[in-house]
């Protein structure tokens, strides 16, 4: 199994991973042509995705679906409330053969791959985060939550490849121009992982089998690289695990994050 992440921030985000000849999409925050695009940078082969998997209804993670629905044969992953409050904000119908139904808790076998979508504390329908296991490599995508829980901890464990929130520094959140309920609802329970969070919850995942740490959904506004880095290296340090952050403009390739 192989990963890339498309784009990853507040504009628009779009997590990818490639195995067995088929391409599944985590998010479609992204234009359709962006990804398409993205992915042939890479030199992965676009006619190979054969579906997204949705893990909330906000704008910057399905963006592109619309879109999709239309000029792709792609099927639709998602939790039936996050579905409902699709075609509510969209105002779009998608058809029955077009979605598959998940269940947070509950793995979808599908093409070879091992799906689970699990709760994730976020101010949305029904958002879930994704393990994703194939060709015996186990990933998960871990964004857009306000804390660290119990059940995301666990299902954080014995991974290859962790891609994992670090949204802001809670200085600059603070000190910024964003508007006081903007900046309220972020610190919030149900809103974004802190560089410090992040690294309280990786220091309690880290394992000898994880190797790869992708950052994610770093604010542009909020945030600095090098402070999401220096949080996750203090954790990291003599682990083994390579780190990397992702980023809204540029694809980001993890070639075989078991290796």
């Amino acid at each position: 199994m192989r990963y890339a992440a498309l784009a990853s921030g507040s504009k628009g985000n779009c997590h990818a991973f490639s195995h067995g000849g088929d391409i599944l999409l985590v998010d479609a925050g992204i234009s359709l042509k962006q990804i398409r695009l993205r992915l042939e940078a890479l030199g992965w082969d676009p006619g190979q995705v054969r579906a997204v998997a949705i893990s909330h209804e906000h704008s910057d993670h399905i963006g592109a679906i619309p879109v999709i629905l239309r000029h792709t044969d792609w099927v639709i992953l998602a939790t039936p409330e996050t579905l409902a409050a699709v075609r509510a904000i969209k105002g779009i119908e998608i058809p029955a053969g077009r979605w598959m139904p998940l269940q947070a808790g509950r793995a979808l076998a599908w093409n070879g791959w091992d799906i689970l979508p699990f709760t994730t504390p976020h101010d949305a329908a029904d958002p879930v985060a994704y393990r994703i296991e194939a060709g015996g490599l186990r990933a998960a995508v871990v964004t857009d939550l306000g804390q660290p829980t119990a059940l995301v901890e666990d299902h954080c464990r014995a991974l290859d490849l962790l891609v994992l929130e670090a949204n802001h520094d809670v200085q600059m959140l603070r000190e910024g121009g964003y508007p006081p309920m903007l900046k309220a609802r972020i610190l919030s329970r149900v809103g974004h992982l802190s560089n410090e969070a992040m690294a309280e919850l990786l220091g309690r995942v880290l394992g000898p089998a994880l190797r790869t740490l992708v950052l994610a959904h770093l604010s542009e506004q909020n945030n600095d690289p090098v402070l999401a880095r220096l949080a996750a290296e203090g954790i990291l340090q003599g682990s083994g695990a390579t780190l990397l952050v992702a980023s809204q403009g540029e694809p980001l390739l993890v070639a075989a994050p078991g290796n």
